[in-house]
């Protein structure tokens, strides 16, 4: 069953998206995964919070694909890359 990775992230310093964006690809096609939506930004049609900068929507062949993703290794520079201009909300949904 597939299995889907949503990111709400707000950017505060887009300094580290080029190389984020580069390295990100092998990493998700080595664990199955690809970019089925991306938005910057989104558009609210309900609801009273602030929308993140970027959303992304990831869908992986199965929930343990996913967390071998996010789990990786070689992710974990990634994250803190992604972490030196923006904060992010990660989550992990099934498919039906």
């Amino acid at each position: 069953m597939p299995a889907y990775v949503i990111g709400e992230v707000t950017v505060t310093d887009g300094s580290w998206a080029a190389e984020y964006s580069e390295r990100i690809q092998p990493l998700l096609e080595k664990h199955g995964g690809k970019y089925i939506g991306r938005a910057a930004p989104a558009e609210k049609l309900e609801g009273d919070r602030n929308l993140p900068t970027v959303v992304v929507v990831l869908e992986f062949p199965s929930a343990e694909q996913a967390r071998s993703w996010y789990a990786d290794p070689d992710y974990a520079p990634l994250i803190d890359l992604r972490n030196t201009g923006s904060s992010a909300e990660i989550i992990l949904v099934d498919g039906v």
